[in-house]
């Protein structure tokens, strides 16, 4: 397992590939016209979502211990998939970034969206998919502290991560229908789109409701007891 000891280069690792790189590859990738670039644009974002990872710790024994755990959510998530109506993928990487900080969650989500697509089918959606699912993570890491005094204010994230998600995929909605972003048929997206939107965001707030006491005591336990 690789790790970043310098905290000054993680730090920066942490700022700059979520907020930059990362989407700079989606971007990127949207535009170039050839066939399936996705597929490889999905491989980039992986590889770089690894190295923001990376960076979140500095032990070797600690990252090792880390990615178990990580792998085990992301199993779960894209299991989660598999149930009829009830997928609760946001709320399980919502969980995982606020107990598990916030290089953890953007993992969890942005791998789960792009393993699961293998079943579900990869797309031109898939690194839409990758970096939405991964923020909700990230931002459940950077709020972890307010998140984890309550139910409620960790369900109320929950929803909100719902309506975050949905937002950042009308992007790809519009830029697939027209070929670039217009910020009125971003809208009209929105619009279009606002009953499944609420109905996506209350159900992950639900969700989160249900297992944050259940997975977010498990998590704590081995977040204390192995010092992850």
């Amino acid at each position: 397992m690789l790790t970043v000891k310098n905290p000054a280069v993680r730090k920066r690792l942490k700022i700059v590939l979520p907020f930059l790189l990362i989407p700079a590859a989606v971007a990127v990738g949207s535009l170039l016209p050839f066939e399936k670039t996705y597929i490889y644009t999905a491989l980039v974002i992986s590889v770089l979502t690894l190295f923001l990872f990376i960076a979140g710790f500095d032990s070797k024994r600690i990252g090792s211990r880390r990615l178990v755990v990580s792998a085990v959510l992301i199993s779960l998530s894209v299991i989660s998939r598999f149930i009829p109506l009830f997928k609760p993928v946001t709320a399980l990487t919502v969980i995982g970034g606020a107990y598990l900080g916030s290089e953890t969650g953007f993992f969890i989500g942005s791998l789960t969206a792009f393993l699961s697509n293998f079943y579900f089918g990869q797309g031109p959606w898939t690194p839409f998919q990758m970096i939405a699912l991964g923020f909700c993570g990230f931002f459940a890491g950077a709020l972890s502290k307010a998140l984890k005094k309550s139910r409620i204010s960790i369900s109320v994230y929950g929803f909100i991560a719902g309506v975050l998600y949905s937002l950042l995929m009308d992007v790809f909605t519009v830029n697939w229908y027209s070929g670039v972003f217009s910020l009125k048929l971003y809208t009209t997206a929105l619009l279009t789109s606002l009953p499944f939107t609420v109905l996506y965001a209350v159900s992950n707030g639900v969700f989160v409701w249900v297992l944050a006491k259940l997975v977010g005591e498990k998590l704590n336990r081995i977040r204390v007891k192995y010092g992850l």
